[in-house]
């Protein structure tokens, strides 16, 4: 499943809008003419000042031609009113005035026009003026047009990112309470708003127990859309021929079920076991992933890890099956390689044994979670990760 491109936004066209504000109606009648043979191009003359932010509202010029001297009005001060206006504080102010003085000048630059034409100019120099100032303003518009639509496009990606986010969040197991045959418990966190990391655990039968951990490599929509099929796979034990409790034969499935060059050739590290809670004996394999820590109750760290290749890259890879006892009271952690993948600002990664030995430490306390999280901020010395972090913990 891809999702499907964005349509392209239509923008509005606009056509060149001059306003003149000007109480000589020969003024008026001369621009009239000047713009008349110009296709697209709509005018609208306004012989009183005092109305001019009204028309200019309802009108929406993308360009304004304002005199400078008017009876009973200051141009300098309409100008200021323009810019003060909401609809108009943008549009293009061309001031038209019978005086050249640099100080007149300066002191319509200073208020908000955009340019200054002694009048009556040109025809030429008039359209000239009038299609540049215009043009950028169309831009302008467009451009602020495009930023809105884009706005509301990037909020529908925001909450069906947050949906799938939840979706993704909803497909991992509820923690089991102490008094469980195996309690557990786990943290989710997410370096982006999805990730692809998933994890899960189910009773194959009364006495064993499937625990699994996946990474899919990259981030977004499709790192997590590989790996909500993988876990749903493995939930719902959809591999045909293959018997869940041989942690071989589910990586051998899984290598053959999601191959490289039909995933957009992304792939997926996993740790895989199974646990029976009679004989107290660990089954286990692992393709490309962090080996998993068991810790004894007197603080003895064991590795769990094994030779694999990464699930999806050589079809005829195989994934050996190593067994370890767990003594009573041990406490095993299964978790991603962005819980250790961390660095300091000294751009110096935490080692596999750095770790380690935080979760031996960590183990003899009840919140052995939340202090590795700690650890692990403390060792980067900010709160957000990289990457995914995925750690579960089993109270064995």
């Amino acid at each position: 499943m891809t999702a499907s491109p964005a349509a392209p936004i239509a923008l509005t066209a606009h056509n060149i809008k001059v306003l003149l504000v000007d109480d000589q109606r020969i003024v008026g009648e001369t621009i009239r003419r000047m713009l008349a043979d110009i296709p697209d191009l709509e005018f609208l003359y306004c012989a009183d000042p005092t109305a001019a932010l009204a028309q200019a509202d309802a009108f929406n010029p993308t360009v304004i031609l304002l005199d400078l001297i008017m009876p009973g009005v200051n141009g300098i001060d309409m100008a200021r009113a323009f810019r003060l206006n909401p609809s108009t504080a943008s549009t293009p102010l061309i001031v038209l005035s019978s005086k050249e003085e640099p100080t007149t000048k300066a002191e319509a630059f200073s208020v908000g026009a955009n340019d200054y034409l002694v009048k009556l100019p040109d025809k030429f120099e008039v359209v000239a003026r009038i299609r540049y100032h215009s043009a950028a303003y169309i831009s302008r518009l467009q451009r602020d047009e495009a930023f809105k639509a884009l706005e509301a496009q990037q909020r529908i990606i925001d909450r069906e990112l947050a949906d799938a986010a939840a979706y993704v969040r909803s497909l991992l197991p509820a923690p089991m309470p102490a008094g469980s045959p195996v309690p557990a418990d786990w943290r989710f966190i997410t370096s982006t708003s999805l990730g692809g990391d998933t994890f899960g655990y189910h009773w194959l039968s009364e006495n064993q127990l499937a625990i699994y951990l996946l990474d899919v490599c990259g981030h977004g929509v499709g790192a997590a859309l590989l790996s909500v099929s993988a876990i749903n796979t493995i939930r719902n034990r959809t591999l045909p021929s293959t018997d869940f409790a041989v942690p071989s034969q589910v990586l051998a499935g899984l290598n053959s079920a999601f191959p490289m060059e039909k995933q957009d050739f992304k792939y997926f590290t996993i740790w895989y076991g199974v646990f029976d809670t009679q004989t107290r004996e660990l089954i286990y394999a692992t393709a490309g992933h962090p080996p998993a820590v068991a810790v004894a109750p007197g603080g003895a760290v064991t590795t769990l890890g094994a030779e694999g290749m990464i699930i999806g890259a050589v079809p005829s890879s195989t994934f050996p099956d190593l067994t370890a006892k767990l003594a009573p009271g041990s406490k095993l952690f299964v978790f991603s390689d962005g819980c250790y993948e961390v660095f300091n600002p000294d751009d110096v990664m935490m080692s596999f044994e750095e770790f380690f030995g935080i979760l031996a430490t960590a183990a003899t306390h009840s919140d052995t979670i939340d202090r590795t999280i700690a650890a692990a901020q403390d060792w980067q010395q900010r709160p957000d990760f990289d990457d995914d972090f995925s750690l579960v913990e089993f109270q064995m």
